[in-house]
């Protein structure tokens, strides 16, 4: 049984316990796509908990891979040392410091969320596998071979950027609905030359990508890639196809699949409900024999241990759980009685007269009082 503080080795890189913050966009920055101490905080106030990997929210390789223009970016030199200084405030707090990079393709130049569902007022084209557009957002450019080529370029060079700066993971975006996601999907890609078509054609970028990031990287940095294992649309990309997939990119140097889903079509009936990805991740992890990353509606202690122990991921990534208490990591030590597997740290100390026995008896008292 694979218990949640157990740690876990992905070549030269060990996570201390089995719970990850997942990269969730703050969509925080000026136009240049440098990190800011928004994100020193909001990522340092999660990491000071222990949790074993905290990663950074999805960097564009290009200007135009932004999905809005207030993205984190790693797209220059320039943007090394505020990535520097995150990932090394990171690993202080004994968390392994990753980062996700990406390309938001037909989703890109748009407003922040909390503005209004709109064009950027300041953006530019965007570019996908064919002209198609995602619901009522502009049409796309199709794109050309010196694009295709160009773009597999520029994540080898912001895989090398997240290296210099620190990361000890790097992790491929290729899920909900971002390019490498359109290039996969066959309601989004209708091209047919070598990118598209076919499983093979489809399924080049992706593999294209992984190669070139791969080779770009030390062979001590653990790679992952998060993919969509389903559109959850009729005709579109699915989990049998993600299998496949993960088959190739496993060969390819791919060491974990984080397995989320859809985020490709307007039109996608998600069926929601705690936990509503695991059984990607379970079909994943054995159908391509390669470790998996569980996402989505994980709340509970108990919820992430049951995953891990029935065998269907290796990893629990945790976003809007963390966003409500960021020491989520704690208090899942006190409910699962593993309080000797985390350290508060000595500026903390004092909230807890007995350790984390305080905050088992917090949590006690707490509870009668929301039911009141």
């Amino acid at each position: 049984m694979t218990d949640l503080f157990s740690p876990l080795t992905l070549r030269g890189v060990t996570f201390r316990n089995r719970i990850g913050v997942s990269p969730m966009c703050m969509y925080s920055c000026a136009e240049d796509g440098l990190p800011t101490d928004w994100h020193m905080m909001h990522l340092g106030s999660r990491a000071v908990s222990g949790p074993g990997m905290t990663m950074v929210e999805a960097s564009a390789v290009v200007p135009e891979g932004r999905i809005t223009p207030s993205d984190v970016g790693i797209w220059s030199d320039a943007h090394i040392a505020p990535h520097q200084r995150l990932a090394t405030a990171l690993a202080g707090f004994g968390t392994v410091p990753a980062i996700q990079i990406a390309h938001a393709g037909r989703k890109a130049s748009r407003d922040v969320p909390w503005e209004k569902p709109a064009p950027a007022a300041h953006g530019w084209q965007t570019l996908g596998p064919s002209a198609a557009a995602f619901g009522d957002f502009l049409p796309p450019k199709a794109m050309s071979e010196e694009e295709i080529l160009s773009t597999i370029a520029a994540f080898a060079a912001a895989a090398q950027r997240s290296v210099t700066a620190g990361y000890k993971l790097i992790e491929i975006h290729g899920a909900h609905g971002y390019l490498i996601h359109q290039f996969l999907s066959p309601i989004s890609n209708q091209r047919n030359d070598r990118w598209g078509g076919d499983f093979a054609g489809r399924t080049r970028l992706a593999a294209e990508v992984t190669k070139a990031v791969r080779a770009a990287i030390p062979d001590d940095i653990a790679l992952s890639i998060r993919i969509s294992h389903t559109d959850w649309v009729e005709g579109g990309w699915d989990t049998a196809q993600s299998v496949e997939l993960a088959k190739l990119l496993k060969g390819l140097g791919v060491d974990i699949v984080d397995v989320s889903s859809g985020g490709l079509d307007a039109g996608q009936k998600i069926a929601l409900g705690p936990g509503y990805q695991v059984p990607g991740s379970d079909a994943v992890k054995k159908g391509a024999a390669i470790p998996t990353m569980a996402v989505g509606l994980i709340t509970e202690p108990a919820q992430a241990q049951a995953i891990l122990s029935e065998g269907k991921a290796d990893m629990i990534l945790l976003a809007r759980a963390l966003l409500r208490d960021p020491y989520w990591t704690f208090n899942a030590a006190v409910a699962l009685g593993r309080t000797s597997e985390v350290k508060i740290p000595p500026q903390y100390d004092r909230s807890w007269s007995t350790g984390l026995g305080r905050l088992a008896i917090d949590r006690a008292v707490a509870e009668p009082l929301r039911a009141l």
